[in-house]
């Protein structure tokens, strides 16, 4: 007889409405134009994506010159600095931009600063591609980038009284505060933005993880090692007192050794990862426990972002 389990599913997970724009923005461009379609990095962070819409046609490349001038070439949703769209301009290309439009929204609120004559400083992690994409937006030097509270310290801005922040938008609610926190005891006068830049599903996985992370022994965040708000949530569970969160791409990576004795677990999915990956692993654990499962929902989404005009012209 199997032993029983159960499975708190968190509730909002999985694609937010960026990434599910993301990928129909693909899927409609290789409709209206035929294979191949050319994406400037992946599309999202989710290698099962990914293949999916290789498998389809689309062929993912790292840089603009790795695309010829006569195929389309789609931009990431994690968004591109501004010298990537001027460049396919400039080679006449046929381009469609699939950022995000929270993304987008930190992009227009940077250059509004800049144009204002602050400096920026942007929380957010080096070398992620949102990071770079949105530093890309501003001249060399008008952004300063801080990981954490402790570079707060080492900033050494134009004019501290002339500053302004803005933040990657799939950061740690909690770290990004602190950091925050930091910027604005040190700088007094730094501008932070409207409204904030962490992005409503972001906050809202994270807070079903909070919610879940008390009534289990194990989290499982399915997402890509890539994928900024997959790896958030797996901190965030550890903070929330779960001490075994893991990450893991999908039901073939789960160590069932580790989950030994164990009673209850909870399975939640970063923004990019599509729930048939969900499915996948709870039917990985059918195949062991008598599960039982229960959804922890903390909040409803029915965000819905539009795709560019020009996939819903018809071909000429």
């Amino acid at each position: 007889m199997p032993e029983p389990l159960m499975l708190y599913l968190a509730a909002p997970r999985g694609f937010c409405a960026g990434v599910d724009r993301a990928i129909r923005i693909v899927e409609m461009a290789l409709e209206k134009w035929g294979a191949p379609v050319y994406v400037r990095h992946e599309i999202v962070h989710n290698r099962f994506v990914v293949d999916g819409l290789r498998a389809k046609g689309a062929v993912f490349v790292e840089e603009l010159d790795d695309c010829p001038a006569d195929r389309p070439v789609v931009f990431s949703a994690h968004g591109v600095p501004k010298a990537v769209p001027a460049e396919a301009a400039r080679r006449e290309m046929l381009f469609v931009d699939a950022t995000c439009p929270l993304v987008s929204k930190v992009h227009v609120e940077a250059e509004r600063h800049h144009a204002a004559g602050l400096q920026m400083v942007m929380i957010g992690h080096a070398g992620h591609p949102e990071t770079l994409g949105t530093m890309g937006q501003l001249p060399e030097g008008e952004v300063l980038l801080v990981e954490t509270a402790e570079d707060v310290a080492t900033l050494t801005p134009r004019d501290p009284e002339r500053l302004a922040f803005i933040t990657q938008t799939t950061l740690s609610v909690d770290d990004t505060a602190g950091i925050v926190a930091a910027l604005k005891a040190r700088f007094p006068a730094i501008v932070g933005p409207h409204k904030e830049d962490i992005c409503y599903a972001t906050t809202n996985r994270q807070e079903a993880v909070k919610a879940v992370a008390p009534k289990i022994d194990a989290l499982l965040v399915i997402g890509a090692p890539n994928s900024s708000n997959s790896r958030r949530l797996v901190e965030v569970g550890k903070r929330a007192g779960c001490a075994y969160s893991q990450l893991v791409q999908r039901a073939a990576d789960i160590d069932w050794r580790a989950l030994s004795g164990i009673r209850a677990v909870g399975i939640t999915a970063g923004a990019s990862a599509p729930e048939v990956l969900v499915n996948e692993v709870i039917d990985a654990f059918r195949a062991r426990y008598d599960v039982t499962v229960e959804l922890v929902e903390t909040a409803q989404e029915n965000v819905e972002f539009k795709v560019p005009r020009v996939l819903r012209e018809k071909v000429a």
